[in-house]
């Protein structure tokens, strides 16, 4: 037999061989669709809508930022460990981002949600999701917006159960109630801030303080919808309380009932029996209570620990027994402790000690690797415009940690330390303040009343153990508590006291057994708090003054927590729609109202007015010193002379229309290209109203355009 191919019967097998082939690789595709749709089924996603919403209180409407038209916003439900996509569409009029506080988000700072230190804002008609990494947290945290003001109304309870399987480390309540103490201003809090803000003087404060979105009797307007909740005689309930305010820390009681305290800042603690409650902006407690007493009405009540500035007021709910009973004319009221009463203050905080058992066990570092000490001081700045402001001397209210004022980039942190651009923040927080003082002495110099701005984080590395000694200070005779919070970790707070901290003989009071583990520090009025934690969440996190006008003054920073050696113990990956990364951004465009301009590092915005300009860049020693040049309709970044090997610098030019692409006066070259770089330019067509959050690209401008936006993305990166 021959041994050539049968020339019929070779094509089949070989037609037949093609079509197996082709039926493997349909399978191999239908089995990776499968395969990627269950992975996709794993991860819930959950939709949310930021809109302008009509609500009546204190005699008036107005319309508030409000997530699905709810305040308090929606609560998230989840166990233990789990893991939840949340996509935000914004259809209010102002950039928002959302914060989910208490979650540490292991190696994914991405969606830890603070405006130009994670991400750039959601702008309005724009949408981002949110992926939310569950790991140790259990019980009740709370997420809020973390954009300028707008978390006054836009905030609502997170709730972990334990993992499936496992259950309470105490008796099963019979049901439970989310709590949620906010503030109410009459006004348009946004404007509030930025009238604030411009001026220099103290925002107003609240009209009303609220319990799940009601102020209560005691206000106009407010008795018909006061907040009720329903007990059944012997039965135990769990309240979910979280404080939203914006600037009060808040007592919190109930007539003729206790507490148990079960539960802090998502992780479990000793039960604590006490008739009240002191609780921080940015702190969340679980709290068991009995129905025990006699069925009636019972008045529950809220009111501020005294500050500098506060909302005085008292906000009120019911608890309402049922039965048959004749109601009372009135419910009873409970007796809160005085605004002033720092003893309560200080008995209630020290008696929270973590629960330290065998399934929730407390890991406190016992030696310290990074100490830091950290003063919290309010401050003064002179007046930017040339007449006078309105705080003290004429000059603007500011705010500090180690006498450095946070000065919010225009391009996020995150972004500038993943892709290493140069310009935008400085890695020199100090581990100590530049001047030694006594710190909460009476009558302290004029001379620290001005801080230092930048926006300055500290670095660490990988899996180190960090002390910090926050040591408040009574500069401009201004002290009060101040709730530190720590985004991306909980810490464990090992001690407190009043007066000036004293390395010698404070480190005795250290509880290194079972301090509680918390994510917002209450640091005491002209006192001290030293808190730990163990650096094993690489990323950029955001620590501030939860008083929300301290945190808008500067009484931030950030911290920086390298990767460690392995993928495991590194930063998780941008998200895939992250594709732009403009290091600058360039806000003044044709047809639209001027917005802001990047200049130096440090904040200072410089303009030149004519073409020339546009082509020359100062002689500079600092790579990071920039010059912006104006011609025409239009502003432009001017490169720096030294171009260093590790630096990128992107500009960016916005157009209204893309007619203007056509115009060479507005031209995407920053200057002429330094030697040896490359340059790659990208266009891409922005949707209604700028630019999109998820292209990340930043601007401070509210509402920088109404029509279709074309931004041209040039890039210069050092050639190999």
């Amino acid at each position: 037999m021959s041994s050539k191919r049968n020339p019929i019967f070779y094509p089949l097998r070989n037609m037949e061989s093609r079509k197996n082939l082709k039926l493997e690789l349909l399978g191999i595709f239908l089995l990776n669709v499968f395969v990627f749709s269950v992975q996709q089924t794993t991860i819930p996603t959950i939709n949310w809508v930021l809109n302008e919403t009509s609500y009546t209180r204190l005699c008036s409407t107005k319309k508030i930022l409000t997530v699905n038209g709810l305040f308090p916003g929606p609560a998230l439900r989840v166990h233990k460990g789990d893991r939840v996509r949340v996509n935000v569409a914004n259809q209010g009029k102002y950039n928002v981002t959302l914060h989910w506080h208490g979650v540490k988000q292991p190696r994914n700072p991405w969606s830890d949600g603070p405006e130009y230190i994670t991400q750039c804002p959601i702008k309005p008609g724009a949408n981002f999701t949110y992926d939310l990494i569950f790991s140790s947290e259990e019980g009740t945290i709370w997420w809020h917006a973390h954009s300028d003001w707008s978390r006054a109304t836009v905030h609502g309870p997170i709730i972990i159960y334990p993992k499936n399987g496992t259950t309470y480390p105490f008796s099963t309540p019979d049901d439970e109630f989310p709590l949620v103490l906010a503030s109410w201003f009459k006004g348009d809090v946004m404007e509030n801030i930025e009238t604030a803000l411009t001026s220099g003087g103290e925002p107003n404060k609240s009209d009303a303080l609220t319990i799940n979105g009601q102020p209560g009797v005691l206000y106009n307007c407010s008795q018909e919808g006061t907040y009720k909740i329903m007990f059944e005689y012997g039965k135990t309930y769990l309240l979910r309380l979280i404080n939203a305010i914006m600037n009060e820390e808040m007592f919190f009681k109930i007539a003729h009932h206790s507490f148990t305290v079960v539960g802090l800042d998502g992780a479990y603690i000793k039960p604590l029996v006490t008739d009240f409650i002191f609780i921080t902006p940015g702190q969340a407690m679980d709290i068991l209570i009995t129905a025990n007493q006699t069925p009636s009405h019972y008045y529950m009540a809220a009111r501020a620990y005294s500050g500098v500035v506060y909302d005085n007021t008292t906000t009120t709910a019911i608890v309402q027994y049922n039965g048959n009973y004749t109601a009372p004319s009135a419910p009873a009221f409970p007796t809160l402790p005085g605004y002033n009463d720092t003893d309560r203050v200080t008995d209630f905080t020290r008696q929270l000690k973590a629960l330290d058992s065998k399934d929730h066990p407390a890991d406190v570092p016992k030696t310290v690797d990074t100490q830091m000490f950290v003063t919290i001081s309010v401050n003064t700045l002179p007046c930017d415009t040339n007449g006078t402001c309105s705080g003290p001397d004429g000059n603007k209210l500011a705010a500090s940690l180690n006498n450095v004022s946070f000065v919010t980039p225009e391009v996020d942190v995150l972004q500038a330390y993943y892709r290493n651009l140069s310009g935008i923040f400085e890695t020199n927080f100090p581990n100590m303040p530049s001047t030694v003082f006594n710190y909460t002495a009476d009558d302290l110099s004029d001379d620290l009343l001005l801080p230092e701005t930048g926006t300055k984080a500290k670095v660490v590395e990988y899996n180190t153990t960090v002390e910090i000694i926050f040591q408040g200070t009574n500069v401009m005779s201004a002290a009060e508590n101040h709730p530190m919070h720590l985004h991306g970790y909980s810490f464990y707070l090992i001690a407190k006291g009043y007066g000036n901290f004293d390395n010698a003989t404070d480190p005795e009071l250290y509880n290194l057994v079972d301090p509680p583990e918390v994510n917002t520090v209450g640091v005491p009025k002209n006192g001290w708090a030293v808190i730990r934690f163990r650096a094993d969440n690489p990323g950029v996190w955001f620590m501030h003054c939860h008083l929300e006008r301290h945190s808008s003054w500067g009484m931030d920073t950030v911290l920086i927590v390298k990767n460690g050696k392995t993928e495991a113990t590194s930063m998780l990956p941008p998200p895939k729609a992250d594709a732009i990364v403009p290091t600058i951004m360039l806000h003044t465009l044709p047809g639209t109202t001027s917005g802001y301009t990047s200049g130096r590092s440090d904040g200072e915005r410089r303009r030149r007015s004519t073409f020339e300009q546009h082509h020359r860049c100062r002689a500079t020693a600092d790579p990071r010193d920039k010059e912006v040049s104006h011609f025409g309709d239009h502003d432009h970044l001017c490169m720096p002379t030294r171009f260093e090997p590790s630096q990128r610098f992107v500009s960016i030019s916005l157009y209204e229309d893309r007619r203007h692409l056509d115009d060479r006066r507005h031209t995407t070259t920053v200057a002429p290209r330094p030697p040896n770089t490359t340059s790659t330019t990208l266009v891409h067509q922005m949707g209604t109203g700028g630019i999109e959050a998820d292209k990340s690209s930043c601007t401070r401008k509210k509402n920088m355009s109404h029509g279709k936006t074309i931004m041209i993305v040039s890039e210069l990166r050092r050639s190999s």
